[in-house]
C-alpha cells in the first residue's frame, strides 16, 4: 500500500507538471543551453536515461540516482556542441550513510568569440584610394558570451525500492562583455540602462522506483522548475522539462529473458515533455561485456535536427579506484555539425 501511494503521488506531480507544460507556446523558453545534456553514456543511449541515472552524473538527469553511490565519485564531460560552442560539466556525489547522498554540479558553456555588428554601422565604404566596399555592420570589436550553472542536490532512499531527490541550481547567461549597456534615444536624449545577462534559481526533482520484477525500473524527473528569465525588459520561462522512463535488462543480472553473468543488454525508453515543444521520445540500448566494455546506441524521436546516437565506454581499476571513460556521437541535420561528448569518472574508496 505504501508503494502504491508513492507511485500515485509521483503520477499526480507529473500530471500537474504536464498540464503546465502544455500551457506554454512552442519556442518561447529562454536559456536554451539548459537543454544540452552532458554525460556520454546517457547521450549515446539517445537520452533514455531517467530510470538508469546513477552515480554523480545523476545530478543532471535524475538526482534520485545519487542513492546508488557507495563511494564518493567525481565525473566530468566535455561536449563539442554546434560550431565553436563547448560545454564543460562537472559532477560530484557524496554518500552520507543514513543521512542520504549529496551531489554537486557545475556546467560552463563557451560560445566562442563573436564579431560585433551594429545596424548603424551598415554602410558603403569609399576609401580615398582603392575600391569601394560594403560593410555589413562590423565594428571591428568582438565579444565572448558564456553561460554557467551551479547546483546542489540531495537524495534519500526511503525504502529498498523507492528513492527521491531534489536539486537547487543557479543559472546565469551573459550575452555581452559588459554587464550593463546604456542606450540613448536619438530623438529625446533619454538614456535607458539594460542588463546584458539574466540569472535565475531553478529546481529539479527526481524519483526512482524498483518494481521488484527482475531488473525493471521506473524513473521520473522534473527539470528547470522556477521563475521567469528576464533579459532587458522581456521575460520568458526557463526550459521546463518532464521525463518519465522505464528500463530493464533483456539478459544479464536479473534479465527478463535469461541470466548471464558475463553479458548484459539493457534497453530504456523515455517520454519527454518540454514546455516549448510537443512531446518527444527517447529510446536506447546498452550492451556490456563483463561490465568492462560497453557499446551503446539510441534514437531521439520527434526532434527537428537530432536523431541517431551511439557510443562506447570502458571501465577499469587503477590502484583500486574504478575509472570509466565514455564517448558518444550525435547525428544532427545535414546543415549542422555532429556532436561529440567525452566523459571521465572516478570513484574513491
Amino acid at each position: 500500500m505504501k508503494h502504491t501511494l508513492q507511485l500515485l503521488a509521483a503520477a499526480a506531480v507529473l500530471a500537474l507538471c504536464m498540464e503546465h507544460a502544455h500551457a506554454q507556446k512552442v519556442g518561447t523558453s529562454s536559456m536554451q543551453f539548459l537543454k544540452v545534456m552532458p554525460t556520454a553514456r546517457a547521450t549515446a543511449m539517445g537520452d533514455a536515461y531517467v530510470s538508469l541515472a546513477t552515480g554523480a552524473d545523476a545530478v543532471f538527469w535524475n538526482p534520485a540516482g545519487l542513492t546508488k553511490l557507495e563511494n564518493h565519485e567525481i565525473t566530468s564531460t566535455l561536449t563539442m556542441w554546434l560550431f565553436d560552442t563547448k560545454q564543460l560539466a562537472l559532477a560530484y556525489g557524496l554518500p552520507m550513510g543514513d543521512w542520504g547522498t549529496a551531489g554537486f554540479q557545475f556546467q560552463y558553456i563557451d560560445y566562442g568569440r563573436m564579431e560585433e555588428t551594429r545596424a548603424d554601422a551598415v554602410d558603403l565604404i569609399i576609401p580615398p584610394n582603392g575600391q569601394p566596399f560594403f560593410n555589413a555592420g562590423l565594428t571591428g570589436r568582438s565579444f565572448t558570451p558564456y553561460s554557467y550553472v551551479v547546483g546542489l542536490s540531495y537524495a534519500k532512499r526511503f525504502t529498498d525500492k523507492f528513492s527521491a531527490a531534489f536539486s537547487a541550481k543557479y543559472a546565469m547567461e551573459s550575452l555581452w562583455s559588459d554587464q550593463v549597456i546604456t542606450l540613448v534615444n536619438k530623438f529625446t536624449g533619454e538614456e535607458t540602462r539594460y542588463k546584458t545577462y539574466a540569472d535565475v534559481v531553478l529546481f529539479d526533482f527526481g524519483m526512482l522506483y524498483n518494481t521488484g520484477f527482475r531488473s525493471v525500473q521506473i524513473g521520473v524527473g522534473v527539470q528547470n522548475f522556477g521563475g521567469q528569465v528576464k533579459f532587458a525588459d522581456v521575460a520568458h520561462p526557463a526550459p521546463l522539462g518532464f521525463r518519465l522512463g522505464v528500463s530493464g535488462n533483456l539478459f544479464g543480472a536479473e534479465g527478463l529473458f535469461f541470466q548471464d553473468k558475463m553479458n548484459r543488454l539493457t534497453i530504456a525508453y523515455d517520454l519527454f515533455q518540454p514546455n516549448d515543444y510537443r512531446q518527444q521520445m527517447h529510446a536506447g540500448a546498452e550492451y556490456s561485456f563483463s561490465e568492462i566494455v560497453a557499446l551503446r546506441a539510441g534514437y531521439k524521436i520527434d526532434y527537428d535536427s537530432e536523431g541517431l546516437t551511439f557510443g562506447a565506454g570502458v571501465r577499469t581499476d587503477i590502484s583500486g579506484a574504478p575509472i570509466t571513460v565514455d564517448y558518444s556521437y550525435g547525428k544532427m541535420s545535414e546543415f549542422l555539425n555532429t556532436v561529440h561528448r567525452i566523459s571521465l569518472g572516478v570513484q574513491f574508496r
